[in-house]
C-alpha cells in the first residue's frame, strides 16, 4: 500500500543533478512549503507541493499520515567506528586532564587499547551492541551509515568485525555499508613494523575480506607514526584490485600527504581534511574524491583547528559531513550536532551543511542514486523533526529534533507522544 505522508511545513527534497554537489548546487536544498511525501514499494512515488501530490493517482487510496514541522532526507553517516567493544573513559580521562593524542597513544591508549577488548569478544556481542547502537542513530534522523573495522588488526578479529556488522544489519533498520580498515594502526605484534603489517594486511586480511564479501570499502590512515602516502597508494590500489572501494583518513594531526595519495588511488572520499593544503584540495578536485569533515571530533578533542569548508567548497570540491562515531575521539551519533558545528565552527551555511549531511553523505559512500535525495523513484528515506524551519537543525544543539524516522518507505523509529500530567 502506498503512504502519503502530507501536512509537512517545510520539505527539502535536494532534487536535482544525480551528482555530488558542490559550490553553489550545495546551496540549493529544493525547498517547498505545504508539502507532501508519496511513497509506494518503499522509493518515493511524488515529492513536492501537497496540492500536486494529492492529485498523484496513488494518492486516493494511500494511507494518510499527518506529519507537520520540516522533512529531509535521512541522513546518510559516510563515516563512522561503531563497531567496538567498550568506550576509551581512561583516554577520556587523560584528555581532560590535558594529553595529547600522541601522549595517549603511547601510554597504550587511543586505537590499540580497543584491540584487546574487540579479540576477546565474541561476534555476536558485537553485533549486539552494534544493533543496539543503531537505534540510536535512528532516534536522530538518520537512515544510512558507514560502519568501519579497525579495532582487531589481525585475520581473525577485522573478519570478525565485518561478521558482526553483517550480522547486526539484520537487526536493525538502519542500513549498515561495511568497510575493511585493517589498516588503522600497527598492532603490538609487529612491534611498529608499518610495512610489514601492511603486507600481511594484503597478502591475507584483504583477499579473504573481499571474497567473503564483508566489506564493500577499504580505507587506512594515513598519518606520521602510521601509514605513508607512498603505503597508502599502493595499499589503496590494491584493495580496488580486489572490487574493494578506496577511502583515506587524512590530513587529521597533519599535512603529511595523504588526501593526495588517497587521490592518486581514486579515493571516493577524503575524510578528516582539517589540514589540507591548495595543492590537496585540487588533487580531491581533479580525482572527483569528496571531502568528507569531521567536525564534533575536533569540538570533542578540544581543537582550535578546524577543516577549512569554506575554502574547499569554494574550490569545487564536493563536501560531506559525518559523525565519526567512535569510542576514543568522538563519542557523537548525532548528525544534528555534526550539522551544527560544521556552521558554527566551519563556516558553512545550514543549506551546505545539510546538503552535506544528505546528499554528499551518500555520493561518498557511492549510493547518490538510491539516497540522500527526494525525487521519485529515490528511496524513501526520510526524517522528520519537529521545527517550523529547517534552519532550527542547525541553530539549535544538544539534543535531537527527530520525531519520526523512515526507511525504505517504513516506519524505522517514531517518538512517542508526550503524556500530559493529570
Amino acid at each position: 500500500m502506498a503512504i502519503l505522508f502530507t501536512g509537512i511545513k517545510q520539505l527539502l527534497t535536494f532534487a536535482g543533478e544525480n551528482a555530488p554537489r558542490a559550490g553553489a548546487a550545495m546551496r540549493e536544498t529544493g525547498l517547498v512549503k505545504n508539502a507532501a511525501v508519496l511513497v509506494e514499494d518503499g522509493v518515493v512515488a511524488a515529492a513536492g507541493p501537497r496540492a500536486s501530490v494529492h492529485r498523484h493517482r496513488l494518492a486516493r487510496k494511500a494511507r494518510v499520515i499527518e506529519t507537520g514541522g520540516v522533512c529531509l532526507p535521512g541522513f546518510v553517516d559516510s563515516h563512522t567506528h561503531a563497531v567496538f567493544a567498550e568506550p576509551r573513559l581512561r583516554d577520556f580521562s587523560m584528555r581532560t586532564a590535558g594529553a595529547s593524542y600522541q601522549q595517549i597513544k603511547a601510554a597504550g591508549g587511543g586505537i590499540v587499547s580497543s584491540i584487546g577488548a574487540v579479540r576477546r569478544l565474541p561476534q555476536k556481542t558485537l553485533a549486539a551492541q552494534l544493533a543496539e547502537r543503531a537505534q540510536r542513530f535512528l532516534e536522530c534522523g538518520t537512515t544510512t551509515i558507514e560502519v568501519k573495522s579497525g579495532y582487531g588488526l589481525s585475520l581473525e578479529s577485522e573478519l570478525k568485525m565485518l561478521r558482526a556488522v553483517r550480522e547486526a544489519a539484520k537487526l536493525t533498520r538502519l542500513e549498515l555499508l561495511p568497510t575493511l580498515l585493517a589498516a588503522h594502526s600497527v598492532p603490538p605484534e609487529f612491534n611498529g613494523d608499518a610495512q610489514k603489517y601492511l603486507d600481511y594486511v594484503t597478502a591475507e586480511i584483504l583477499p579473504k575480506a573481499a571474497a567473503e564479501k564483508l566489506a564493500i570499502f577499504a580505507d587506512i590512515f594515513c598519518e606520521k607514526g602510521y601509514f605513508t602516502p607512498e603505503q597508502t597508494t599502493a595499499y589503496l590500489k590494491a584493495a580496488a584490485r580486489l572490487g574493494l572501494k578506496p577511502k583515506v583518513h587524512s590530513e587529521q594531526l597533519s599535512n603529511y600527504g595523504g588526501t593526495r595519495a588517497g587521490a592518486a588511488a581514486g579515493a571516493l572520499s577524503a575524510d578528516h581534511a582539517d589540514h589540507v593544503y591548495a595543492e590537496d584540495i585540487a588533487a580531491m578536485r581533479d580525482a572527483g574524491t569528496i571531502a568528507a569533515l569531521l567536525p564534533a571530533s575536533n569540538f570533542y578533542l578540544g581543537l582550535a583547528k578546524y577543516p577549512p569548508a569554506r575554502e574547499i567548497i569554494s574550490e569545487g570540491v564536493p563536501v560531506a559531513l559525518a559523525t565519526d562515531f567512535n569510542p576514543g575521539t568522538c563519542p557523537c551519533w548525532n548528525m544534528q550536532f555534526v550539522v551544527a558545528a560544521a556552521c558554527t565552527h566551519c563556516a558553512m551555511t545550514p543549506e551546505e551543511a545539510l546538503c552535506a549531511a544528505t546528499v554528499n553523505g551518500a555520493w561518498a559512500l557511492g549510493i547518490g542514486d538510491r539516497t540522500g535525495c527526494l525525487a521519485p523513484g529515490m528511496r524513501a528515506d526520510l526524517a522528520f523533526f519537529d521545527a517550523d524551519d529547517y534552519r532550527e537543525l542547525a541553530y539549535y544543539f544538544g539534543a535531537s529534533q527527530c520525531v519520526m524516522t523512515v526507511k525504505n518507505g517504513g516506519v524505522a523509529w517514531q517518538k512517542a507522544p508526550s503524556r500530559r500530567a493529570k
